[in-house]
This record gives C-alpha cells, structure tokens and sequence, in this order.
C-alpha cells in the first residue's frame, strides 16, 4: 500500500504549525489552513512550556528559537494567606519556559514557512468528505482542498471533532475566565522565580520578567461564561475595576491590579478542560492538540501536550501506510498520557475556588502538603521528562500493547 503523501491540516495555532512541520520532516506534503483572517499574533495571553514540550519542539528545529523568546523559571513557590513556601522541582529538568502566546505562535508560524508549509488564511472549515482514497475539505467561502488525510488542530471547539463524530463531547467551563498583564510594579521577588498565590477572595500567578517588571496571571471566578469575543466586548476598564476589588486585600496581588492599565490588560475569557474524547479519527480525519486534549491550565502541560501529539502523530503517518492504523497507533501512544496528565490538573483545579472554610484550612494545610505529599518525583518527573525519539520506527501493533 502506497504512504501518506499529503495532508490538510485545520488550525494555525500551536499544534497545527507543529504538525505541519513534523510532517514535512517526515516527507509528507502538509498545508494549513487558518480560519482567521490573519496570523493570530494578538489572541491569548501568557503559558507555560515544560521541559518535555520544549523538548519536542527541538524534534523540529523550534526549540531554541522558543528559548529566545521566553523567560526560564527553575524555582517556583507557593503563597498562601501571605506566607510564602518554596516548592520542589525535578532537579534534572530543564525550567519551565514562560512566552507570550502570540509571540509562540508567531515563532511557529515561522518555522513552517522555513520548512515549505504553505498556510492559507480566511479558511473557515464547513465540510469534509471522506472517499475512498482521499479527503475533501470544503471551506466557507466556496474554495475546497483535497488529500490523503485531514488533520483537525482547530481548538477547543473543533469542527474536525464534530465531523468524526457529531455526539462527541465539547468543552467544560472550569468556572473561572483568564486575564494576564505585564506591568511595572516593584514588588520583592526572586528572579527566575515563579508563584502560584491563594489569595482572600481568588487565585493567582505572578512571575519576574526583569528589573522591575512582572508578569502576572489571574484565575477569576465565575458563575457567568464568557468566550474571548464576549469577555473582550466589555471594556477593559471594567475587568480592571473587578480585579483591583477582588485582589485588592492581596500582597502582591493589589499591588499588580492597581499598576495594570487598560492597555496592558489581556483578557482570555473562559478557560476551559476537554472531557474524554470517544472517538479520536475516524477514516482519513484525525484529531490533535487542544481539539481532542485540553487539560485545565492548572496541568501546565496543555501546550507541551498538543506539541507532543503533533510530532507523535507525524511519526505515525510517517511509518504506517493506512490511515486508520496510524490513527489508532498515535492514538494510543498519546491517550494515556494525556488524561493522566488532565486529571492530575482537574485536582488542582479544585483548589482554586475554595469557599471561606476551604481557604482557613489550606492556610494551615500547605504547608504541610509542600513538606510531604507534593513530590515532584512522583507527580511530575513522568511528565517532565517525556522524550519523543523520532528516528525510532512507530511498531505497527502499538495499539495492542498499550
């Protein structure tokens, strides 16, 4: 049987350049196709790569171009009614790499354009029509593409995954929106640091950028859902107004509310976790990144994840003829790992909205927790150090020894 020759994939955010790219690597012809108009340079707000995602992303030649975008953390601390416990890593770990979203897409972007990846802008998926030796996608504005796969890297509320299948499940709203600043505050943090703080009313993160400047990230909750489109609507003066209210007792937590301005405010509305997909492919359609996992960004793995699964399923196509067999190969080289890795980040979410109570108890619980049960080693080692071998060939019985 002849391989996978081309491919379309849908989405242009993190997972879809990284798919494109691996899978020109792996000689096949890959193109994307973006519903934006443009590149989505502006959308988003700051995240996390782990030592394993970044990893991933030198398999393509990104990892050093990312390096240079980005901030290294190798301490982190948790902060809790004002006291402060340093926490413990995996000591053989590369740090964590925090980047602008936009600026990771356009990093990405990039290095598809370097590779051959032709990308087409303004290309809103409709259909897609599976025969007997190809794919046809047919987009909103009347134009089609055709090949042997279609790849679905198109978010959270992929059209790929209802095309798979119609009942499949779509994302759960954690009860909490997404805002995140980069302002000038001096505030006493250690450099190359970062803190996740339980704060009077709410959660947060805070991060040194340099001399000075800090990033900071909030996990606010609530009762109303609000997409990105919905939550940016309203001005920003607004948000600001409720953020300085609800961080307002906290250290540093008011102090970062009350430096942000309207301009550097980023506002991400609703964050969300992808249940368990059912049905990963079906056919020639196959789904990868946040389309078919998304854990909460609690797991701090959700980008790492979508970049692993990229290059795995290029791996995949690159090595197994048939579609449906590579399919069910990627599959399960990457469903354990990430619902694991998902269900690990639902606990924590737990945490973020606790009630009065909760929040005297965990005042006296963390540290207790941070002596005893948070054991990098046990929860996160895996995780972090998760190396993808591309030359290794993918076995064509994957599926049957998972």
């Amino acid at each position: 049987m002849p391989g996978i020759e081309t491919a379309l994939v849908i989405g242009g955010g993190i997972a879809g350049p990284v798919a494109a790219t691996a899978l020109r690597k792996a000689g096949i012809d890959a193109r994307v196709y973006e519903a934006y108009p443009n590149p989505a340079y502006t959308i988003g707000s700051g995240l996390a790569l782990a030592p394993n995602g970044v990893a991933a992303l030198d398999v393509i030649g990104a990892g050093d171009a990312v390096r240079d975008i980005a901030v290294p953390v190798p301490r982190m601390a948790l902060s809790v009614g004002g006291k402060l416990l340093s926490m413990p890593t995996v000591g053989d770990q590369p740090p964590l790499q925090l980047v602008d979203r936009g600026e990771l897409h356009r990093v990405l972007h990039d290095r598809a354009l370097a590779a051959g990846v032709p990308v087409e802008f303004g290309k809103r998926l409709e259909s897609a029509e599976q025969t007997s030796d190809g794919v046809i996608a047919r987009f909103t504005d009347g134009s089609t593409a055709t090949a042997d796969v279609l790849i679905g890297a198109d978010g959270i509320r992929s059209t790929v995954r209802r095309l798979i299948d119609p009942a499949a499940p779509g994302p759960e709203f954690t009860g909490m929106l997404g805002f995140g600043a980069t302002v000038d505050c001096p505030i006493d943090i250690e450099p190359e640091t970062i803190v996740f703080a339980y704060g009077r009313r709410a959660y947060y993160l805070y991060w040194a950028v340099g001399p000075g400047r800090i990033g900071w990230g909030v996990n606010l909750p609530s009762t109303e859902y609000l997409s990105l489109t919905e939550a940016r609507r309203m001005p920003a003066e607004h948000w600001l107004e409720i953020l300085r209210e609800t961080y307002g007792d906290d250290i540093p937590g008011g102090q970062l509310a009350r430096a942000t301005t309207a301009e550097q405010l980023e506002t991400v509305g609703a964050l969300h976790i992808m249940p368990p997909v059912p049905h990963w492919y079906r056919g020639r359609m196959v789904l990868v990144g946040d389309s078919v996992h998304a854990p909460s960004n609690s797991s701090g793995q959700g980008a790492s994840l979508a970049i692993e699964s990229a290059i795995e399923l290029a791996r995949c196509l690159r090595d197994i003829a048939d579609p449906a067999a590579a399919f069910a190969a990627y599959e399960a080289l990457r469903r354990g790992r990430v619902e694991d890795v998902a269900a690990r980040a639902a606990k924590i979410n737990h945490s973020k909205t606790p009630g009065p109570v909760a929040r005297k108890i965990m005042q006296w619980l963390m540290p207790v927790l941070a002596r005893t049960v948070m054991k990098p080693e046990k929860t996160l080692a895996g995780e972090q150090r998760y190396r993808i071998d591309w030359d290794a060939p993918v076995r064509h019985d994957v599926a049957t020894v998972r």
